[in-house]
């Protein structure tokens, strides 16, 4: 087994048999973690959002927060039903994708899933930076160090979800469900604790009548707490992950995340306003998310609940990533499958998950946290505007599913408020980010579209090209083989008996650097070469790869029509460490001669003892 081998099984473990993969499926238990720590971990920072937009103007402006959050969760429930349709409807998952495709046309359905993909990515980027200032929250020094925290976040995500889904289910259970007990138990038990008094600057703060102005700004609030949304849909995209009956379980796991995330929404929003919390902003001595806030004014500040609620929020808003990372693969796939991205992505890897695809996640959501430097409000405005759109797509798809299967008018009913709702969100959520960054939304959705029609022309090419007919024959091809002869050694005497094997015509190169070595070579040649004229080729620059490519390129233009196979011997070392000793002649063969028709490079390799 080779040292790379050896590293990945003790990373992501050994591989996992098909025969296995019913086994790999999640029990409701596990699937709550993996599909739902996204939205639920969205309580960390949703309602905080909120409370930033409408502090810009005025703090008195905070007493909204609830009122707004409550229409949050209004919205929140219409998108669950309507999920819960579509996870019935579709329970072979795809989610928005494939409702949209299917519903809609293959345009809307690309438009859904690359609105998706956007979305994933920045789930990964907000839900660690978000984790990220839990920690500060807790240790305001680790401020200097957020990037670098946030990419070390990313890389241990990446290896829990390759290592498989079942794994990773088990890792991210303790971690979420602490996280809600422990949020649950501060809201209730802030309900009985008497309100904080009232700040000087929320008393003194003057609170106007709503003018469109102040229409604009609490319409921008909304906008920001829809991100408490974001991962809702992740269930339905999914649901091959659970176990049977899939639709049945992941239709009620839909059900309890939505619960739980609307009680626990509206209760930290209710709290922020009783205890009149201010949110603060990043400061290299101090700072404290409204959670962080709320959880000294309930408990006090020298309470153990204060530490415990930050490690476990941080834990989850970390962990809230997985989300994207249980759906960012899967989603790729069905789209690789109708040929808009790489095959490689629809490959499923040894541990029975899309590691492709979790790769590629990983690294493009460490470049964002890289390029806006862990800052969630940076990021925040260019989150939502995707998932919402696809929402919208999907549920509009679902009116013309219930149309076609002449389902019962309340199913359209409710599917055409969902669709009509979203939409005018997606609008709001637009016009109200746009100045802050939501325009590269549309840009990259753009530049996506564009790239999945580059790969379908390209698929669609290859098929037409490699496509056999009735006229195509097996050709008789004509071969000469070229072999490399550094010096005569145990390894060239089998290269010999190889390239004899394949034809007649059969020539050695020496390429020469030491011209007084040049008669050595000869006469070695002569007792072993078995009658192989040797050409010995100059080379002034002294460059091994050159003169042979140059006298390739010679033999190319005698007869194009022939088949080149250059034959490199090479000797294997008993260490992998001793590879470093010797030149790879081939490699740089392989890369040179890349480009050139009817040219193939091979290795004899000659084990040492």
């Amino acid at each position: 087994m080779s040292l790379v081998s050896r590293l990945k099984r003790l990373l992501v473990g050994k591989p996992i048999a098909t025969k296995h993969a019913h086994n790999e499926r999640l029990p409701k238990r596990f699937a709550l973690p993996v599909f739902a720590s996204d939205a639920l971990s969205s309580i960390a920072y949703a309602s905080e959002e909120i409370m930033l937009v409408l502090a810009t103007v005025s703090v008195g402006l905070l007493s909204y927060t609830f009122n707004i959050s409550i229409a949050i969760c209004a919205l929140i429930g219409l998108v669950a039903i309507s999920y819960y349709q579509t996870i019935h409807a579709y329970p072979q998952g795809g989610g928005s994708y494939i409702v949209s495709k299917t519903n809609l046309g293959p345009f809307a359905g690309k438009v859904a899933g690359a609105s998706l993909l956007i979305d994933y990515i920045l789930t990964v980027a907000v839900s660690v930076s978000s984790g990220v200032l839990a920690i500060i929250s807790l240790a305001p020094q680790a401020q200097t160090y957020m990037v670098e925290i946030g990419i070390v976040a990313v890389a241990l995500i990446t290896v829990a979800n390759l290592r498989g889904a079942r794994e990773s289910g088990i890792f991210f259970a303790i971690p979420t469900y602490t996280f809600i007990v422990l949020v649950i138990a501060m809201i209730i038990t802030g309900l009985f604790r008497e309100g904080r008094p009232v700040p000087t600057e929320i008393a003194q703060a003057p609170v106007k009548e709503l003018s469109w102005v102040y229409t604009f700004l609490i319409l921008r609030a909304f906008a920001s707490g829809c991100t408490a949304l974001t991962g809702i849909e992740a269930i339905s995209d999914s649901t091959q992950a659970f176990k049977e009956p899939v639709a049945r379980n992941a239709s009620q796991t839909l059900a309890i995340m939505a619960g739980t995330l609307s009680f626990m929404f509206i209760g930290s929003s209710y709290l922020a306003e009783k205890f009149h919390v201010i949110p603060m902003k990043v400061t290299a001595t101090d700072f404290k998310t409204v959670m962080a806030q709320l959880c000294i004014y309930i408990f006090g500040p020298g309470s153990w609940f204060f530490p415990a609620l930050q490690v476990a929020t941080a834990l989850i808003l970390f962990l809230a990533a997985n989300t994207a990372y249980a759906d960012f693969p899967r989603l790729s796939s069905f789209i690789a499958k109708d040929g808009f991205l790489p095959r490689q992505l629809g490959v499923v890897g040894d541990r029975l998950v899309f590691q492709n695809g979790i790769v590629l996640l990983s690294v493009l959501s460490t470049i964002l946290i890289v390029l806006f430097e862990g800052d969630t409000h940076k990021l925040i405005p260019l989150y939502a505007v995707g998932v919402f759109l696809s929402f919208t797509l999907s549920q509009f798809g679902m009116v013309f599913h219930h149309l076609k299967k002449g389902s019962h008018w309340l199913n359209v009913g409710i599917s055409g408020l969902g669709g009509s709702v979203t939409a005018v969100v997606t609008l709001v959520i637009f016009v109200t980010k746009f100045e802050y960054g939501a325009w590269l939304i549309l840009v990259a959705l753009s530049a996506i579209l564009i790239v999945f029609s580059l790969i379908k022309r390209h698929y669609t090419y290859l098929g037409e090209v490699l496509t056999l007919s009735e006229d195509d024959t097996v050709p008789i091809v004509k071969t000469t083989a070229l072999l490399l002869v550094p010096r005569l050694h145990r390894g060239v005497l089998k290269a010999i008996a190889y390239s004899q094997s394949l034809t007649n015509d059969v020539r050695a190169l020496h390429v020469t650097l030491d011209p007084g070595r040049t008669e050595d070579i000869k006469k070695e040649w002569n007792r072993f070469g078995a009658d192989i004229p040797l050409v010995i080729l100059e080379s002034p620059f002294r460059s091994l790869v050159d003169p042979i490519i140059e006298y390739i390129d010679q033999a190319r233009e005698e007869d194009p029509h022939t088949m080149i196979t250059v034959i490199v011997p090479q000797a294997v070392p008993k260490r992998w460490w001793h590879s470093v000793l010797h030149n790879n002649v081939a490699l740089y063969l392989k890369v040179a001669l890349g480009s050139r028709r009817n040219v193939v490079v091979t290795n004899v390799r000659y084990f040492l003892p």
